[in-house]
C-alpha cells in the first residue's frame, strides 16, 4: 500500500503544526502537570477552531465527518506538540454518543465536546478501566459490561498518577452516577468509540516517536566526543536508522487502520506505533546521556509519554490478541 494525503489534508496538518508551533505547549503541558488546566484549556479551544474534534461525528449532529483518516492525520500533530489532556477519550465520547441511535445524550452533550467549549473522559470495559484527567474533564462517561452508559461523577475517587505527570488517572465507582442510555446500542457504540480511541493513540504515539528522534538527531550533530559529533559513530547511526525504520513501518499501518476501521488493522497499528514510540524514547534517553533525565530539558515532555501512550487502550499483548483474534476469523 502506498498512501498519500491529498492536498486538502496537507493544509489540514500545515495549519495544526503552524497552531501548534506557535503556542507554547511544553508550557501548557508543565502546566497541566501541576494542576492548572487554563493554558491547556485556551489550546484546546484553537485545535476545535480547527474543526479537529468535529470530525468525530456525522452532520446530522454539526459534525463534519466521520472522518477518522483525517482525525489521525490530526493526532500525529497532537502527539508531535505534546498536547496534554483527554483529547483522544473525548473525541471516543462523542464517537460514542453519535452512534447510540439516542438523540437525547447526542444533542445534549456533541455540540460541547464537537465545538471544543467541553471535555470528556471515557472508560470502556476491559480497554480503558481508568478515566483520564476525569477531575479537568467537563464529563465522565462510562460504559459497564452489561452495556449501560452512565455519566459519572469522579469526584471523590482515588487519583493514580501515570509516568507522564500530566495523566491522572481514576476509577469511577461503578454503577453510579446518571443512566444515560443502556442495551447492544450502547456495546455497538463502545466498540467503534474504541476503535477510534485506538486509532487516534496510535496516531498520537507516531507523532510522539517523531518528536524524539528529531530532538536526538539534532542533539547528536551537536554533543561531541574525542572532537567528533556523536552523531558520526557508526553505533549511533545504526541506533538512530532503526528508530527511524520503527516509526517508517507503522506509519502506513496507522494510515490503513484509518481508512478501514477494521479491528484488527487498527489493533496491528496501534501495537507498530506504540512499540516505535517506546523505542524512540529509549533511543533518545541512551543517546542523550544524563541530560536526558532532566525534567528542566523538554524532551522530558515526550520521553514520558512514550510507554503510557504505548500501554493506553489497548496493552501490547491485548493489541497482540486482537491481530490474532482477527487473523482467525
Amino acid at each position: 500500500m502506498r498512501f498519500l494525503p491529498t492536498d486538502e489534508q496537507r493544509d489540514f496538518v500545515r495549519t495544526l503544526r503552524r497552531l501548534l508551533d506557535a503556542s507554547e505547549v511544553p508550557a501548557a503541558v508543565r502546566a497541566w502537570g501541576a494542576g492548572d488546566h487554563a493554558p491547556g484549556r485556551a489550546l484546546w479551544s484553537r485545535l476545535a477552531d480547527t474543526g479537529l474534534f468535529a470530525l468525530a461525528a456525522d452532520g446530522e449532529h454539526d459534525g463534519l465527518g466521520p472522518l477518522p483518516l483525517e482525525a489521525a492525520l490530526g493526532f500525529v500533530e497532537l502527539g508531535r506538540a505534546g498536547v496534554p489532556g483527554p483529547v483522544v477519550e473525548t473525541v471516543a465520547a462523542a464517537v460514542l454518543l453519535a452512534g447510540l441511535g439516542d438523540e437525547g445524550p447526542a444533542k445534549r452533550f456533541l455540540p460541547g465536546l464537537l465545538s471544543g467549549g467541553a471535555s470528556a473522559s471515557l472508560t470502556l470495559p476491559d480497554a480503558a478501566p481508568y478515566a483520564l484527567d476525569a477531575d479537568a474533564a467537563t464529563y465522565c462517561f462510562t460504559v459497564s459490561r452489561a452495556g449501560e452508559l452512565r455519566l459519572a461523577d469522579p469526584d471523590g475517587g482515588p487519583v493514580l498518577r501515570s509516568t507522564d505527570p500530566t495523566r491522572r488517572l481514576l476509577r469511577p465507582p461503578v454503577g453510579g452516577g446518571e443512566l444515560l442510555a443502556r442495551g447492544p446500542a450502547v456495546t455497538a457504540a463502545a466498540g467503534s468509540a474504541l476503535g477510534w480511541a485506538r486509532l487516534l493513540t496510535a496516531a498520537q504515539c507516531l507523532g510522539v516517536g517523531e518528536a524524539l528522534l528529531a530532538r536526538t538527531v539534532e542533539y547528536a550533530k551537536q554533543r561531541t566526543q574525542f572532537g567528533t559529533p556523536i552523531g558520526g559513530f557508526q553505533a549511533v547511526k545504526h541506533r538512530l536508522a532503526d528508530t527511524l525504520l520503527g516509526l517508517e513501518f507503522a506509519r502506513p499501518l496507522v494510515w490503513a487502520a484509518g481508512l478501514s476501521l477494521d479491528p484488527g488493522e487498527v489493533a496491528a497499528a496501534k501495537l507498530a506505533a506504540g512499540e516505535a514510540a517506546y523505542a524512540a524514547a529509549m533511543t533518545a534517553l541512551q543517546l542523550h546521556g544524563a541530560v536526558g533525565y532532566t525534567e528542566e530539558l523538554d524532551l522530558s515532555l515526550w520521553l514520558r509519554k512514550a510507554r503510557p501512550l504505548r500501554d493506553a487502550w489497548g496493552t501490547p499483548s491485548a493489541c497482540r490478541a486482537a491481530v490474532l483474534g482477527a487473523a482467525r476469523r
